[in-house]
């Protein structure tokens, strides 16, 4: 039986609901081969049972290329098109509501959930001249959540990666300077200034909140590094089945 797939060869080619997909299934799974028919079955937009039918050669090729496009770094884009609608990422990141920012936040811990983290960053571009626009007021991330899962894989971890590196920096830098002022001022001094509710309490408590915000967010390299174990795997399984192949089309060259 012939099948009939697209291959992608870019990573702005896969929709954000396509890894998710996969990524749910590798989870739930150790079997390399299992996992590599997933590969196919998600990013090419087949049913697992035609995955069968695929010569395994095909199958180690499909999985070589895709593992080698998830390694990409793309660089970040500001705007993108879902179908005819263009979103554009928050314009000034000044304005961002600290709302906005714990929800964008928590979405992107989970991959399940990184469609929601989209939906707070990008939302319609309402006005647009040369490269200044202005984007939909914020109403909560249900509100074209369903809209990101088809963000292109390009957008979405350029995204994820510029906010990440940008809350390390931001948290990093609000912990040294509380840190400083402690160090000449009273916890109920820097309260006041702060506008912390609690006094010399509200002011531990804040700091120990951003310290978690801070061991969050830090967890996404993690992330990264279990990302990369996974490809190596699959690569390396890729490998020793076009190896395979090639000593068992030696031997029989051979008794030829």
């Amino acid at each position: 039986m012939k099948i009939e797939l697209t291959v992608p060869t870019r990573l702005n080619e896969i929709p954000l609901i396509n890894y998710q997909k996969f990524y749910a299934s590798q989870q739930a799974s150790n079997d390399d081969e299992f996992i590599m028919q997933k590969m196919v079955q998600c990013f090419c937009g087949i049913e697992l049972k035609d995955v069968a039918q695929i010569r395994m050669s095909d199958v180690v090729d499909i999985v070589t290329n895709l593992t080698t496009i998830l390694q990409d770094k793309p660089k970040f884009e500001p705007t993108f098109k879902i179908d005819n609608i263009e979103f554009g990422f928050v314009p000034n990141l000044e304005n961002l509501t600290f709302g906005e920012y714990v929800d964008a936040e928590s979405y992107w811990d989970n991959v399940e959930d990184w469609h929601k983290g989209m939906a707070v960053l990008f939302r319609p571009i309402t006005e647009k001249k040369g490269d200044k626009y202005q984007i939909y007021e914020y109403k909560g991330s249900s509100e074209f959540s369903d809209a990101m899962r088809y963000a292109p894989m390009s957008v979405v971890i350029s995204t994820r990666l510029f906010f990440w590196n940008l809350g390390i920096e931001l948290l990093t830098a609000t912990l040294d300077y509380l840190e400083k002022e402690l160090e000449t001022k009273e916890l109920e001094t820097l309260a006041k200034e702060l506008n912390l509710s609690g006094g010399g309490v509200g002011t531990v408590a804040y700091i120990g909140w951003l310290r978690e915000t801070l061991q969050s967010l830090m967890k996404l390299r993690d992330f990264h590094l279990e990302s990369a174990l996974l490809i190596s795997r699959l690569q390396n399984k890729a490998m020793s089945y076009k190896n395979e192949n090639l000593n068992a089309q030696k031997e029989k060259d051979e008794l030829l």
